[in-house]
């Protein structure tokens, strides 16, 4: 399998069945990406993005099984509070089943917020916890404007609620 692949500027809707440019970017940082990119082709786990601080693994369980049989759902933690930090992974009983969710998923709302899907590698112990230096998600660090499903202001900006 080449650590290039043919989707880099494809829409969205062309590619749920191909591995993101978000994975084979990550890929190329890592010694263990090509590997990573081989487990996220016969993976049945999904990385869910965007959730909602406050959506519960009933709500996930409840959209995510309508693709498929679930094996477990591990909601991700910010990694000082053990708090929902908004992302969860899905892990189907089969490869297909995890296809069908980021085909007829991705992009939906839950909890009134569209959710991002993609494939993952699988699993492992630790990635439930946001990687932020604040404990959650990188991404909400930096976030300038409110976002009351995702906690107020970016971690580096509560000062100004």
């Amino acid at each position: 399998m080449m650590m290039m692949r043919d989707n880099f500027g494809a829409h969205s809707t062309e590619r749920t069945d191909k591995i993101s440019s978000y994975l084979i970017k990550q890929a190329r940082k890592s010694p263990k990406g090509q590997h990573e990119l081989d487990q996220a082709e016969v993976s049945s786990t999904v990385y869910i993005g965007n959730l909602s601080f406050y959506t519960t693994e009933e709500q996930v369980y409840e959209l995510f099984s309508m693709a498929g049989a679930i094996r477990r759902i591990i909601m991700g933690l910010d990694r000082f509070n053990k708090t929902p930090c908004g992302f969860c992974f899905v892990e189907y009983v089969s490869h297909d089943d995890s296809l069908k969710a980021i085909r007829y998923l991705n992009n939906t709302k839950l909890d009134d917020r569209i959710i991002q899907i993609d494939r993952d590698p699988g699993f492992t112990e630790g990635r439930q916890y946001g990687r932020g230096v604040s404990g959650g998600q990188k991404r909400d660090e930096y976030r300038q404007e409110f976002d009351a499903g995702r906690g107020g202001y970016g971690a580096n900006n509560r000062d100004r609620e």
